[in-house]
C-alpha cells in the first residue's frame, strides 16, 4: 500500500476535497503513483491528513468517476489499470468550450460539494426501487408530479394539480412538444434571446418573429410568444407589473399563447424571487421550468405546465410517442425533491452568486454599463464591439471562453460580454475576471 504525499492547505478557498483529488491526480499524471499501486483506505487516509472521512470519500468518488482509480471488491482503491496520462489537471472535467478552455457560460450552476453524498444517495434510491414493468405515466412518475406541483406553489405562487404537469426533458423539450399543439402561425422570440428555443421553433417549420426588449412586446398576429419575464435571457430585465398585466391582456384579445421560461428565478439575491406570470393567467400561459440551473443540465429533467386546453392532446400524444424522460432520472429526482437536496443547493449557491456578482461588477465597471440589477448565474455587460474583442481575446488567451451578446441577438444591434459565473471555482472566477479587466485595461 502506497502512502500519499499529499498536503492540504485549510487557508485556501478551494475545498479540502477538491484539493485531495486534484493532488492524487497529480501522483498519478507525474507517474510518482502507478497502476495498480493501492491507496490508503478512506479511513486511513482521513486519519493521516487530520480531516473528516466525508473528505477522502469526496476525493476518491470523484477519482473513480474520472477513471483515475478503481475500487475492487474487498481488496482496496487502486489505480486503475487503464489510466493515461492527460493535458488537464483541473478540479472539474473538461468543459466542451475547446481543448483547455473553461466555459463562462450562463448555464452552469454551482454545486457546492458538500451536497455531494445527497446526490449519491438518489442514484442509490434508483437502483434498489423496483423499475416500471411497461412504458410508465406518459405525464411522468405522478409522486414526482406531485412533489412539482407542491414545489410550484410554495416558490412559484403557482397552484396547479399535479395531473396538469408534465415533466420533460428541459425547457427546450417542453417548447419542442408543445408547438405542435399551438395554433398556427408565427412565434416571437425575445430579441437578444434564448438561441435554443429560436432553434426549436425553425427546426419546427415556424417563423420567429423577433420581440425587441426591455419593451412590451407586440404579440397580435402571433400564435405564441415565448418569453423569460423574470430574469430575460440574456439581458436580465424584470418585465414590470404593469406589462405583465398588459401582456396578458393582449394575448387574450389575440388567442396568442405566452410561453414563460421561468429558468432561474430562484436565484435572486437582491429582492425576492418575481411570481410567476402563470400564476396570473393559467389558460393563456404555458409554463416552463427546469432542473438545469439548480441540480445541473446533465440531469435533463424538467416541467411543462400548459394551458388546460392543450393538456389532454399533449398528454395523448405521448402516449403513442412516449415522449417522456427516463424513469431513472425522474425517480432521482424525486429522492432529492423528498430530501430537500434541491432546496439545499439553491440556497448554497443563491449564497455563492450574491458574493460573486460584486466581483464581477468591481472587475468590469470601469470597462462597461451592466444591462440590468445583478441576478442569477450570469451577468451581462454593455460596452463596443472593439471592448468585446479584446475581452475575448484576453479571456480566450488566459485559457477562458467569454460569450458575446452578439450571439443572442438577430434584429438587435447591441454588443457587449455575458459572463458566466456558476460553473467555475472562485480561483478560476478571480483569474478569468483578471484576464478580461486586464485586456480591456490595456486597450
Amino acid at each position: 500500500m502506497r502512502t500519499l504525499p499529499v498536503r492540504l492547505d485549510r487557508d485556501s478557498a478551494e475545498p479540502l476535497g477538491v484539493q485531495l483529488s486534484d493532488q492524487v491526480r497529480g501522483l498519478i499524471i507525474g507517474g510518482t503513483l502507478e497502476r495498480d499501486d493501492r491507496l490508503p483506505s478512506t479511513r486511513a487516509l482521513a486519519t493521516d491528513l487530520g480531516v473528516a472521512r466525508s473528505v477522502t470519500e469526496q476525493a476518491y468518488d470523484q477519482l473513480l468517476a474520472e477513471g483515475w482509480l478503481t475500487a475492487r471488491q474487498g481488496a482496496g482503491t487502486f489505480v486503475a489499470s487503464g489510466a493515461a496520462p492527460r493535458t488537464t489537471t483541473r478540479a472539474r472535467p473538461p468543459r466542451p468550450a475547446g481543448p483547455e478552455l473553461v466555459e463562462l457560460d450562463t448555464g452552469s450552476p454551482w454545486i457546492d460539494p458538500r451536497h455531494a453524498a445527497g446526490w449519491r444517495r438518489a442514484w442509490r434510491d434508483v437502483s434498489v426501487a423496483p423499475p416500471p414493468m411497461g412504458y410508465p405515466d406518459p405525464r411522468g412518475i405522478p409522486e414526482l408530479r406531485a412533489a412539482v406541483a407542491d414545489r410550484l406553489a410554495r416558490t412559484r405562487g403557482l397552484t396547479v394539480d399535479p395531473d396538469e404537469v408534465l415533466l420533460t426533458a428541459g425547457t427546450a423539450d417542453g417548447l419542442r412538444q408543445l408547438l405542435p399543439h399551438l395554433p398556427a402561425g408565427p412565434v416571437g422570440i425575445e430579441d437578444p434571446g434564448y438561441r435554443a428555443a429560436v432553434e426549436c421553433v425553425r427546426t419546427a417549420g415556424r417563423e420567429v418573429v423577433d420581440l425587441p426588449v426591455p419593451a412590451t412586446p407586440e404579440i397580435a398576429g402571433l400564435a405564441a410568444a415565448y418569453l423569460t419575464p423574470a430574469h430575460q435571457h440574456p439581458l436580465g430585465h424584470v418585465l414590470p407589473a404593469a406589462d405583465r398585466l398588459a401582456l396578458l391582456e393582449a394575448a387574450r384579445s389575440s388567442g396568442t399563447v405566452l410561453v414563460e421560461d421561468d429558468y432561474d428565478s430562484e436565484f435572486r439575491y437582491d429582492v425576492a424571487p418575481i411570481p410567476a406570470l402563470a400564476a396570473l393567467d393559467r389558460k393563456q400561459v404555458a409554463y416552463l421550468g427546469t432542473t438545469s440551473k439548480s441540480a445541473g443540465p446533465g440531469l435533463r429533467l424538467g416541467w411543462l405546465v400548459p394551458p388546460p386546453d392543450l393538456l389532454a392532446p399533449m398528454v395523448a400524444l405521448r402516449e403513442q410517442t412516449y415522449d417522456m424522460p427516463s424513469w431513472p432520472a425522474q425517480r432521482a429526482l424525486l429522492t432529492l425533491l423528498r430530501e430537500g437536496w434541491l432546496d439545499k443547493v439553491v440556497r448554497t449557491a443563491r449564497r455563492v452568486y450574491a458574493d460573486r456578482a460584486p466581483r464581477v461588477a468591481a472587475a468590469l465597471a470601469p470597462h462597461g454599463t451592466p444591462a440590468a440589477p445583478a441576478a442569477g448565474m450570469y451577468s451581462t455587460w454593455l460596452m463596443p464591439a472593439a471592448s468585446v474583442r479584446r475581452a475575448r481575446d484576453a479571456a480566450r488567451d488566459a485559457g477562458f471562453d467569454l460569450n458575446s451578446l452578439a450571439d443572442y441577438c438577430r434584429s438587435s444591434r447591441r454588443t457587449g460580454i455575458v459572463l458566466g459565473f456558476g460553473g467555475l471555482t472562485d480561483t478560476e472566477l478571480d483569474r478569468a475576471l483578471a484576464a478580461i479587466a486586464g485586456g480591456l485595461e490595456r486597450a
